[in-house]
């Protein structure tokens, strides 16, 4: 007997394994455990494993449409609305009775500003249940979109006869009432939703809104400290006190309160990053970096943490210890973007801008829609002088992410460059609605109303610039500068004065006072000026450049060329003070010097075409043609069509009888790119004499002449032209000019020469 229960008990066994083996098999078992699997990771918010759960159970039944939903739900939680779109699109396309998912795809629809798709989603569902309030709402959002105001309003109307309590559509008919600028309604009906449930934390956080953005501030503050006592857990009712006393003029208690919030929520990360978030955003770099390096060793395992004060490392210079923080980062993953992106900012601080476009375009390779890694690329290849791939990258960040108010400010600053009003007006426009208590925006834009001689404009934009941001300097010396364009000088002074009393570092304003005291003939008042505020900002690199400038001015040379090298000291990036010191060095005869600055300018930023321009022509007097040629072939390399070392060039190759038809090309290059130069004219007719061709060559000098008359080498090249035309008494003329002009004239002896023979 005990032998037949031991088989039994094995034949049971072999049975058993055989239907677990079975029921494994099944797909519909097995696609419904990974549904329950990823309901599971949804339910605790790790949106991205539950994903990967329902994508699992689509690719055992790909027309799921329990999980399409579900999928699209976890996509929309992660912020990935393609993919939550098309996940939806499947998922109606299966079950189109699904009521649920086509109103969410409504929803989708909406957020994206397709207001029509969006209508055409809330009638489907409404021609199936015309009682379903969310459809009714849908329909009422997206008339709104369409600006059908009052169609809006009454379909919202009519959503809350179909649910009278429902707070919610409370909230959303106050929204379009505040869209339609009926203001005391759209306060009544905030009230309404807070009446209805007085313990919803979003109702009392939407009223609080709403009378923050009436400046009501001691009200909204009332309604996020009701939402505090309601959620003391919850960190963004914490968030709107401390933005709503900032407004209200409170930065201290506003500071309190988030410190407040890190201490009732050690353990949640969107409370205990708040408070240098609030110091960053309100331009507290030093706050915010102690901060952050708190935070930093508080929470070694916080990337967002980490990366945050990496990045407050890198816009301080501090780049070996943000380098050791982003190598710790990435060792940890070494293809995440956001790590890849702050070594690609570290190398364009070393001014390594190559190694910077490689980064980036390994990160749009990627992630083509990234808009930072775009963001970041224009940076670099503006580094090289790569303006329109720098433009290019910052028109599509903005494509991708239009509220990237720096990817905004970098395309205004491409609209400065190129004069470019329509693309000024544009950027300005969107910075005042992006940032609208920043003076940025409307100083942008009153420089584009100056640029068309609307004056009236620009003094608008800029009073309000002043009335949003009282405490920044800008504003006031951008005014400044107006006044004095009108000549109106006591009235620009004052204004410089004050922004440097906003700011004891402001350059803008210093220079503006400096050009005054010019202007009046008052240059020892000027250096007076420029010595004090530097005994007020000692560390400014541009004000030590400023005295250099006007002890250069008063002839004080060995003085300027001290403080430009302090300039340097303070700043090693200061490429303006190296150009400078060169000069003044040059002045000084101080050659060798020269060549040493313009050397380790070159050192510091190697792209940057400049001092090899500097150094080139340097060498070319020095009598070093050959070094001349190879830097202005340099420049060619890292900007190859830049007109200057075009022209330079081209004339350095003819000069020295090298490929005439290398040169020939150049100088074309420069002539069309600076058709107004009487240089580039002067190398394209030399380019011409020397292939033979008189007549072209003869019409380029006569316009080179006529727009540099005392230019005794452009004569000298019209005076040979004539020779070889055959006008002897006009070359005869303008020989005589070429000594008349410079009696030590390099090629005197030739001239001489001519002479002789034209006797």
């Amino acid at each position: 007997m005990r032998k037949f229960h031991h088989i039994s008990f094995w034949i049971t066994l072999i049975a058993l394994a055989a239907c677990v083996a079975g029921c494994t098999r099944d797909p519909n078992v097995r696609k419904r455990a990974f549904f329950d699997s990823g309901s599971r990771y949804f339910a605790k918010g790790r949106y991205r494993d539950a994903a990967i759960q329902f994508t699992n159970a689509i690719r055992i039944d790909p027309k799921y449409e329990e999980a399409h939903y579900q999928l699209a739900l976890a996509d929309s939680k992660q912020g990935l609305w393609r993919d939550a779109y098309l996940q939806l699109s499947q998922a109606v396309e299966l079950r189109p009775d699904d009521l649920k998912a086509q109103l969410d795809l409504g929803t989708l629809f909406l957020a994206s500003r397709q207001f029509k798709r969006a209508q055409d989603q809330a009638k489907l569902v409404l021609a199936k249940d015309a009682k379903n309030v969310d459809a009714v709402i849908l329909m009422a959002n997206s008339d709104a979109g369409l600006s059908n105001t009052d169609a809006s309003l009454q379909e919202m109307q009519n959503a809350i006869e179909l649910q009278p309590n429902r707070p919610q559509s409370y909230l959303d008919l106050a929204v379009l009432q505040l869209n339609a600028k009926k203001v005391t309604d759209a306060e009544e009906s905030f009230k309404k939703a807070v009446q209805l449930d007085p313990k919803s934390v979003s109702a009392a956080m939407a009223l609080g809104d709403f009378y923050l953005q009436q400046h009501h501030w001691s009200d909204a503050e009332q309604q996020f400290q009701r939402a505090i006592q309601l959620a003391p857990k919850n960190p963004l009712p914490r968030a709107a006190l401390a933005r709503a006393e900032l407004f209200d003029g409170k930065k201290d208690e506003a500071a309190g309160t988030l410190e407040e919030a890190k201490r009732a929520l050690p353990d949640d990360p969107a409370a205990y990053r708040l408070l240098g978030e609030f110091y960053i955003s309100t331009g507290q770099m030093d706050k915010a970096r102690a901060e952050f390096a708190s935070l930093s060793t508080a929470h070694p395992k916080d990337n967002v943490v980490q990366r945050s004060y990496a990045q407050l490392l890198i816009w301080n210079h501090q780049l070996d210890e943000a380098s050791k923080i982003t190598s710790d980062l990435l060792k940890k993953n070494p293809t995440d973007s956001g790590d890849l992106i702050l070594q690609s900012q570290i190398a364009e601080a070393l001014n390594k801008p190559d190694e910077a476009v490689t980064t980036l375009q390994s990160v749009l390779k990627a992630e083509p829609d990234n808009a930072p890694a775009h963001y970041y690329l224009g940076m670099a290849f503006d580094m090289t002088g790569q303006l329109d791939r720098a433009e290019a990258e910052w028109r599509e960040a903005i494509r991708l992410q239009p509220a990237m108010i720096d990817a905004q400010r970098a395309l205004a600053g491409v609209a400065v460059r190129k004069g470019d009003i329509d693309l000024l007006k544009q950027t300005s426009d969107a910075i005042m609605k992006l940032a609208p208590n920043s003076a940025q925006g409307y100083i942008l834009s009153a420089q584009a109303s100056l640029t068309q001689k609307d004056v009236a404009a620009a003094e608008t934009d800029l009073n309000k610039a002043l009335q949003v941001a009282p405490q920044d300097p800008a504003p006031y010396a951008a005014l400044a500068a107006l006044r004095l364009s009108q000549k109106r000088y006591a009235e620009a002074q004052k204004l410089y004065t004050q922004s440097l009393e906003k700011n004891p570092a402001f350059t803008a304003a210093l220079q503006g006072l400096v050009r005054i005291d010019l202007i009046e003939k008052k240059p020892d008042q000027a250096l007076a000026a420029v010595n004090q505020q530097i005994s007020k900002a000692p560390t400014s690199s541009p004000f030590h450049l400023l005295l250099a400038n006007l002890l250069a001015a008063n002839h004080d040379l060995p003085k300027a060329e001290a403080a430009a090298s302090q300039a340097i000291r303070l700043n090693k990036n200061n490429m303006a003070a190296y150009l400078f010191l060169g000069q003044v060095q040059v002045a000084m005869g101080s050659r060798d010097s020269a060549v040493t600055t313009y050397q380790q300018a070159i050192q510091q930023s190697p792209n940057d075409v400049r001092p090899y321009l500097m150094l080139a022509e340097l060498e070319d007097q020095m009598g070093s043609w050959e070094k001349a040629q190879g830097l202005y072939q340099k420049v060619l390399q890292i900007q190859p069509d830049f007109p200057p070392a075009q022209n330079n060039l081209a004339y350095l190759m003819i000069e020295h009888n090298q490929n005439v038809d290398v040169a020939l090309s150049l100088a074309q290059a420069a002539r069309r790119a600076m058709p107004d130069s009487p240089a580039a004219a002067d190398t394209l007719g030399s380019a011409y004499f020397h292939k033979g061709l008189y007549t072209l060559a003869e019409n380029l000098f006569q316009e080179a002449i006529e727009k540099s008359p005392k230019d005794p080498s452009i004569r000298y090249h019209l005076a040979m032209t004539y020779d070889k035309l055959g006008d002897r008494a006009r070359a005869r003329d303008e020989f005589q000019q070429v000594l008349a002009l410079d009696p030590k004239f390099k090629d005197a002896d030739k001239v001489h020469e001519a002479l002789e023979s034209l006797k």
